[in-house]
Order: structure tokens, then C-alpha cells, then sequence
């Protein structure tokens, strides 16, 4: 309401203006006299108002354009119109047939009948608005009488066309309440029921067919389009909507420009220009067939071809652009349009027309003239008036008379223009609908007897100023099923709540003449639609490949990289990113690759997560399967060994220094080089906290046995020294040795299984392209204690062979155990520094090769010596030789393993080594 008191005082404001202007012009006139018009409008329509009960006002674009006017100020003069426009035509009579098919219905307001007023707007907003004033008090008087010039009562206004015209008149006849019904507004503005209250549509606002179209646009893929609008509230606003829909799909507009309303040299080439220069292959067109023609004109004068055209219904269909000198440059266009429909009757009546009918009938008079080419005998009405502006900006004005005469006997059924084809009745059915609006208004308010005002000839026989506005409240929200079946609803705003479009695609037939095949449909309400397009649907696309066209700002980024936006920069135009390492694009045109899990990683091309390559010491790779091998024969030599020892466990040489801890060495070294097949292949659970428990209690149990001897050469020292006979050391001190550390080995590693034992780890941090699966140690305190353990034991071993290592003449196997402790403290010293610097499989290949090492090291150093002697000396296994005193001649064998017989001040120490 308060647009509308805003509205009132834009008008008194605006009469207070001319009022002021006219005395300014006209001083001579006197105040006292009455107000009147100076002139009349230069009109041109029908009218059938006598003896009919009310009167619908009809507003058409008969004409395209209207002529320049006289710059003179003297004079006012009411403009003439140029251009024939047969589709405009066509529709004035669909609105004239429509209401003489109503007054012949006996189901629709049987008791009264409709007249009608129509004008030709020339789809100028100046003769639009003078048409409305017309309606409004008639051509004579000087305020509104609401009986226009017919006398008779007007109930509402069809029209007027355009929705810049439309919303001329409305602002004009809204003022006072006056219904009007567009059958061609689509613009969004008319939504407003602030700015225009009284005005309702037959027709889908644009805000539907922007929807429609970037569906159309995201369907076929296309990312970068381009967007012409005419320079009016149907282009403007058009566009504006559709902007708005692109953006929330994510896609872009390459640019919008306007096409001027007058022709404009410069504006038109910035048009042109922009759609030349810029790398859209698609492009909207938002604008009525008469604001396009002229750019049209343009498109084809610079020759731009392979470009799509996406048309709006104002459009498509026309048969102004639809030309097939054309179609090289608009051939393949899409868009939508109004459902197509048949209306009973009405070819026949569109035939019904000779200008001999009514000498008065210039609009007749000029289709006829138009149409075949000729000059009506006798007639004032000028041949094919026109006005335009051609390609390099200069006038034409065509005022010819043709030199041949119509004749009157000319067919129209020769003729192939829009008047006739009722092939493509689209907004035709518009118009046709606009009227039965009104009808059915009427006739529930005829029909209504709730309150007497309401009654049947109350209303429509009324004089009431009132009158008109009665019927309002039954146009709101009208619901009614038209002649082909389809459901009318009308919201509260007045807009079209359900409906839908055809989808065309412009084709070339055999003929060399376009059609408009229907290839799908777009079918809406207000709260949902459905896109049909089916995969089967024969498309043509005017392009140098016959295929769908590709419109993008750069190309969609292919899998594997990502978008890079430019700063300031539309989010169609990018550069392609590669993905790091660890990053994946499965899809084109990702905004952000993804991260690949924990266990996968990127191939090459980035475009795929594969599972990590998983890196531990296999059994089939070389490395391991040498250790495998290094292994089996060390536990081999050791059998062997043990084999010897078994054979020959009577003999003196083995009986020397306690054969039991010398069978123990021989296991616990067995022990330790398989403990090496724990460290191979793929790591788990179980052998984490096998392998290193093992090998410690291994360790253990080889390094307390030789503790055990140990223990014995060194009292066999301290007795050489003292020159003293000291009591025998029982074995079983030895084992007790033996079992005491074992046993405390035991504990600590049984406390670190419980306690914080290994598990299997998967370590990415080193190389995240692969898996290294490793044993997480678990307690690193545990894990020193054991093998700090093992290696007090080796350093006491080493300190009391160190020490007794001087014992004379057979002697040996103490200078044997000092060296495997040496080649033991040497391999694992040199472990660690190796170790620490290297990573995954050869880390562990590094522990492996120090247990071997070590393990040879002691396997040599302590039982070779005395293999040696057994298979190969045979004679030098004696009790003589190793528990008495050796001759001088055979000084030169060097016993091994515990010579158990030394002379000292000729007394004998056997007796301290013997078991």
C-alpha cells in the first residue's frame, strides 16, 4: 500500500508538471476553461463494445516500431507506427476470435456477452501509454469516467505485450485499480505486489525460465557462458535472475551486455565485440524478436558463426529470426518456449479477413498490402511504411507506394507467413487464456449470491464506479482447466504457479525451411520441477564437428590435478594444479584432491589411491633369502659340531672343562642363529615378541655356559700363579652359574612380554610412498635391561679368559674364548653406528648379520680348535696330552679346549679342571 501512495504522488507530481508546461506554452489560454485534449492519439484497432454487457481492453505489437516525430516544438504530434509485425496480428484476432467464442458459449456467462477495445502499441511504450489513457477516460474527456470511449464499462486490460510496455500501463491503470492480464510479461518485476497489485500473468514469470536454463546449461555440461539482454525490465531483469541461478550452480557468466532499445552504433559493436573476443561458444539471448532483430542483423554482418544460442520463449519460435538465411549462424539453437497448443476455430478465422470487408480497416488494409506485395486501390495507407537503421548507422525510410494494385482476388492459402501458421500457437494460446480469465471471473461473480451486491445483473448491470474492482477478488488465485486439458493456477502475486516448457532445437527440413523440433521438456511448480531431456533426442549442434559444443573458460581439469583459482578471477577460469604426493583428483575438475588413507598413497598420475608399498625383509628378495640361507648353514655347522661332540663325548678333549656347558654353548648358539629366521619375512605380533626375547635368552644362555669355563681357567690360573693346590671346583657350581643367570634372564623378559611387550608397527614416517612394517620395541628400559644383561656377562667372560689367558703350555682355550669375546664386543660395537643409519628392511638386515657374525665368531673361536684335533689329530686326543705333560718333540702342537695338564714345580693341576 505504500508503493501504491508512492505511485499516486510520482502521477500528481507528474500532472502538476504538464500542467505548468502548458501554461508555459500556452499563456493565451484562459483558466476558466475546461481542460481538453489538443489532439487525438493516432490509434489504430478494433472495437465491439454496442449491446454488450462490459468491455475487455486488448494492447498487441501490430507494428514494430513507431516513426520519428517532428522536432519542432510548435506542434505535438502523436507518433505513427512502422513495420508490420504478422505475429502481433495474429494475436489481436486470437483475442477477437476468443471473445466471440465466449459470446456463443451458453456454460459461460449465458446471460451477458463481452465486448472489446483493442489497440495496436506498436510495441512503443509511448503508444502504450496513450492507449491507456484512452481506456481510461476516452479521447474527449479529462478525467477518468472509466467507460473509455465505447461508453461501456471497462473490466480489465489484456496486454500490453512486452514487459517493459506492461509495466507502463500497469503503473498507469493500477493506479486506479484496473485489472490487467499479460500474456507475454514474463520479467520477474511483475512478482512485486507492492509495485504492481493489479496486474496477473498467463504466462510463467522468467524467474522459472532462468531456472530452466541453467538446467539446461548444467546438463549439457557447460561452464562459461555468455549473456545478451535487451535493454528493457524483460532483458534487465532476465538476466539478473539468471546471473543469480548461475552463481549458486557454480557457474560462470563470461559477460552481459545490453542491446539497445534504439539502435546505437557504439553500444551494439560492444555487444558484437564481447561476443566475438570472448572464449563462450554459448551464449543466452534474452530479449524480445523485435529488440533482436537488429543484432541479429550485426551477428550475421561480421560473420560469427560456430556459437550455440540458448533462446528464451520470447523468441524462438519467432519467425523474424527463424529466417533460413539464418540459420548458418542461429542453426542449432535451443531454448524454451510455451507449450504448443491447437485452438478450435481459429485457422479459420485468421483466414476470414479481406480488406473489402471494411474500407476502414487500415490494420487489414496493411497485412493485405504487406502481405502480397501490393497497393490497396483507393486507400490512404501507405505500402510497407518502415524505418530502420542499417549496418553502417545511416536512416532508411521506405515511404513507397507499390506500383502493382491488389487485386482483392489474392489467396491466402499462397501465403507463408506468422499470421497464418498455426503450427507454433504458443503465446497465441496466452492470449487466448487472458481472456477466458476474465470470463470465468465474470461468470463466478454473476453467479454469486451470497450478497446481493453480488448478484447476477447487479454487478454487470451496475453503474458503479466500483464495478470493475468487484471482479478482482475472483481473478486472484483463479483455478480453471483449459480447452487442451491443461490446470490454470494463479498465486496470490499473480504469477503462474504450475506449468512447464517445450524444449526446441532449431532444425533445417528438406524443404530449406527451419522447424522447431521439440527435443524436451521442463515441467514446474513452485516447489519443485523435472528436466526431461531424453539421451535419445535428436539434437543438432551448428558447429564444425556436428557435436556438442564445448563452453568453458579452461578446460575441465583432468584427474590428477587440481583447480588453482586466479585471484579476482570468475571460478570457471583456473589453472590445473598437479596433486601432491599423498593427494588424489579421481574425478575432472576436482576444486581439492584428496588425501589418500593411511595405508594407500598416490600412483604417478595422481589420480588413484594405491595401497602403499609394504617394505620388510622377505624371504624372496635376495637379501633375505642370503640370510635364510647364512642362517640354515650356520645351525647346520653347529648340529655338525654337536654331532662331533655326541661321537666322541668319551674322548678327553671333549670331557676337558665340562662337556655338559660345552653341549650348552652348542644350543644356545643353535638358538641364536635361527633366532635370525624370526627377523625375516613379514613381521607380526607374535614374532616381535618372539625374536628379540629369543635371542637375548640365547645370548644368555651361550654367554653364562662360557662364564662357567671361564670361571674354571681362572682359579686354574690363580693356582699356576700361587704355586699352591687348591680344592677341586665342583661342576655343579658351573650349571648353578648357568641356571642363575638363565633364570634371571627369564624374569626380565617374562616381566617385559607381560608388561610392555613388541607389537607390530607400521611405519610411514621415513618414506610416506610406502609401508615399512617393522616391531615397535615397546619398553626400550626392558628392552636394555636384557641385553645389558647379556652384555655384563660377555664383558666377565672376556675380563676372566683376559686374565688366565697366560696359563702355560696347553692352555689354549682360554686365549680362544678371549678371542670370540673380542670378535664379540667388535661385531656389536660395530653394529650400533650401523644400525642407527639405516632405515626399514636393511635395519633389520644389519641385526641379522651382527647375530651371525657373533655367532660365528663364537662357534669358531671355541669349537673348531677342538673339531680340528678330534677329526684331524686324532692321537693328540689323549689323556696325556691333555690332562699330562707334553714332550718336548711335539712342543709344536698347540692344544686347544682346555688342556687339562700342566707341570708346574713338577706338581700336577689337573685334578682343578677335571670334571
Amino acid at each position: 500500500m505504500k508503493m501504491a501512495s508512492r505511485n499516486k504522488c510520482l502521477i500528481l507530481g507528474f500532472t502538476v508538471f504538464l500542467w505548468v508546461e502548458l501554461y508555459t506554452q500556452y499563456p493565451h489560454i484562459d483558466q476558466n476553461v475546461t481542460c481538453r485534449l489538443l489532439r487525438k492519439f493516432n490509434l489504430t484497432g478494433y472495437v465491439e463494445a454496442e449491446n454488450h454487457s462490459v468491455v475487455i481492453g486488448g494492447l498487441f505489437p501490430v507494428h514494430y516500431r513507431t516513426m520519428p516525430t517532428s522536432d519542432s516544438d510548435e506542434e505535438i504530434e502523436s507518433p505513427m507506427c512502422e513495420g508490420f509485425n504478422f505475429r502481433g496480428f495474429r494475436w489481436m484476432k486470437t483475442m477477437i476470435h476468443t471473445i466471440k467464442e465466449i459470446n456463443e458459449r451458453k456454460d459461460i456467462l449465458p446471460n451477458h456477452t463481452l465486448g472489446y477495445q483493442i489497440f495496436d502499441n506498436c510495441f512503443s511504450i509511448t503508444k502504450a501509454m496513450e492507449s491507456s489513457t484512452v481506456f481510461l477516460t476516452g479521447q474527449e474527456e479529462y478525467k477518468p469516467n472509466w467507460r473509455n470511449s465505447t461508453g461501456k464499462l471497462l473490466i480489465g486490460i489484456i496486454g500490453a505485450g512486452g514487459s517493459t510496455m506492461s509495466a507502463a500501463v500497469s503503473r498507469i491503470v493500477g493506479i486506479h485499480k484496473v485489472p490487467q492480464v499479460g500474456y507475454a510479461s514474463s520479467s520477474s518485476i511483475f512478482s512485486n505486489d507492492n509495485q504492481f497489485p493489479y496486474i496477473l500473468r498467463t504466462i510463467p514469470s522468467d524467474k522459472f525460465q532462468s531456472e530452466a536454463i541453467v538446467n539446461l546449461i548444467r546438463h549439457f555440461g557447460w561452464v562459461w557462458v555468455g549473456a545478451i539482454a535487451s535493454d528493457d525490465d524483460y532483458g534487465k531483469y532476465g538476466v539478473k535472475f539468471f546471473r543469480e541461478e548461475m552463481e549458486s550452480a557454480n557457474l560462470c557468466v563470461a559477460f552481459s551486455e545490453t542491446i539497445p532499445k534504439f539502435y546505437s552504433n557504439e553500444k551494439m559493436k560492444i555487444a558484437v565485440d564481447a561476443v566475438k573476443s570472448s572464449t563462450a561458444k554459448v551464449i543466452v539471448l534474452y530479449a524480445t524478436d523485435i529488440d533482436l532483430s537488429p543484432f541479429v542483423l550485426e551477428v550475421i554482418h561480421h560473420n560469427i558463426t560456430d556459437r550455440t544460442w540458448i533462446a528464451t520463449e520470447a523468441w524462438i519460435t519467432s519467425a523474424l529470426i527463424a529466417k533460413p538465411e539464418y540459420f548458418p549462424y542461429f542453426g542449432g539453437t535451443i531454448g524454451f518456449a510455451i507449450p504448443r497448443t491447437v485452438i478450435p476455430g481459429l485457422k479459420e478465422f485468421l483466414y476470414d479477413v479481406h480488406p473489402s470487408k471494411d474500407p476502414n480497416d487500415v490494420l487489414t488494409i496493411e497485412f493485405w498490402q504487406t502481405a502480397f506485395n501490393c497497393t490497396w486501390p483507393n486507400s490512404s495507407v501507405p505500402y510497407n511504411v518502415d524505418h530502420r537503421v542499417n549496418m553502417t548507422g545511416k536512416e532508411d525510410r521506405l515511404y513507397d507506394m507499390s506500383d502493382q494494385l491488389c487485386t482483392g482476388e489474392e489467396k491466402l492459402e499462397d501465403l507463408k507467413n506468422t499470421y497464418l501458421d498455426t503450427s507454433q500457437l504458443r503465446i497465441t494460446n496466452n492470449v487466448r487464456q487472458a481472456v477466458y480469465l476474465f470470463a470465468h471471473a465474470l461468470d463466478l461473480l454473476s453467479q454469486d449470491d451470497i450478497r446481493e451486491e453480488y448478484r447476477e445483473n447487479a454487478v454487470l448491470e451496475s453503474k458503479s464506479v466500483l464495478d470493475y474492482i468487484k471482479v478482482w477478488p475472483y481473478l486472484q488465485e483463479m483455478k480453471f482447466v483449459t480447452h487442451d486439458g491443461r490446470k490454470i493456477e494463479l498465486g496470490s502475486n499473480g504469477d503462474v504457479l504450475n506449468g512447464s516448457y517445450d524444449i526446441l532445437n532449431w532444425h533445417m527440413d528438406n524443404t530449406g525451411e527451419i522447424t522447431f523440433v521439440k527435443v524436451g521438456e521442463y515441467i514446474f511448480t513452485s516447489s519443485k520441477y523435472e528436466f526431461v531431456l531424453p539421451k535419445n533426442s535428436t539434437l543438432f549442434w551448428n558447429t564444425e564437428s556436428s557435436r556438442l559444443p564445448d563452453s568453458v573458460c579452461t578446460k575441465v581439469c583432468p584427474p590428477g590435478t587440481r583447480k588453482g583459482i586466479h585471484q579476482g578471477q570468475p571460478i570457471c577460469c583456473f589453472d590445473c594444479i598437479p596433486c601432491t604426493d599423498g593427494y588424489v583428483s579421481e574425478k575432472p575438475g576436482q576444486r581439492l584432491c584428496d588425501p589418500c588413507g593411511e595405508n594407500d598413497w598416490s600412483n604417478a598420475e595422481k589420480n588413484k589411491c594405491v595401497p602403499k608399498h609394504v617394505e620388510f625383509l622377505a624371504y624372496e628378495e635376495a637379501l633375505g633369502f642370503t640370510l635364510v640361507i647364512l642362517s640354515i648353514f650356520g645351525a647346520l655347522v653347529v648340529l655338525a659340531v654337536t654331532v662331533v661332540y655326541v661321537n666322541h663325548r668319551h674322548t678327553p678333549l671333549v670331557k676337558a672343562n665340562d662337556r655338559e656347558l660345552s653341549f650348552l654353548i652348542q644350543m644356545s648358539l643353535l638358538i641364536t642363529v635361527l633366532s635370525t629366521m624370526l627377523f625375516i619375512g613379514k613381521p607380526c605380533n607374535w614374532s616381535c615378541k618372539a625374536r628379540q626375547v629369543t635371542l637375548a635368552l640365547g645370548f644368555c644362555l651361550c654367554l653364562s655356559s662360557i662364564l662357567g669355563k671361564t670361571v674354571s681357567l681362572f682359579f686354574a690360573y690363580r693356582i699356576s700363579i700361587s704355586k699352591t693346590r687348591l680344592i677341586s671346583m665342583h661342576p655343579i657350581f658351573r650349571k648353578l652359574i648357568v641356571l642363575i643367570c638363565v633364570v634371571g634372564e627369564i624374569g626380565v623378559c617374562t616381566a617385559y612380554l607381560v608388561l610392555e611387550p613388541p607389537s607390530l608397527f607400521k611405519n610411514i614416517e621415513p618414506q610416506n610412498v610406502k609401508i615399512i612394517f617393522e616391531c615397535n620395541e615397546g619398553s626400550i628400559e626392558f628392552l636394555c635391561s636384557i641385553f645389558g644383561f647379556d652384555v655384563l656377562l660377555a664383558l666377565l667372560c672376556f675380563v676372566t679368559t683376559f686374565v688366565a689367558r697366560q696359563l702355560p703350555d696347553n692352555y689354549y682355550e682360554g686365549k680362544c674364548i678371549t678371542f670370540g669375546m673380542l670378535v664379540f664386543f667388535i661385531v656389536w660395537i660395530s653394529f650400533v653406528p650401523a644400525y642407527l643409519s639405516t632405515k626399514g628392511k636393511f635395519n633389520v638386515a644389519v641385526e641379522i648379520f651382527a647375530i651371525l657374525a657373533s655367532s660365528y665368531g663364537l662357534l669358531g673361536c671355541l669349537f673348531l680348535p677342538k673339531c680340528f684335533i678330534i677329526l684331524l689329530r686324532p692321537k693328540r686326543n689323549t689323556d696325556e696330552t691333555v690332562g699330562g705333560r707334553v714332550p718336548t718333540v711335539d712342543r709344536s702342537i698347540q692344544l686347544t679346549s682346555a688342556s687339562v695338564s700342566s707341570e708346574l714345580n713338577s706338581t700336577t693341576v689337573s685334578t682343578v679342571l677335571d670334571e
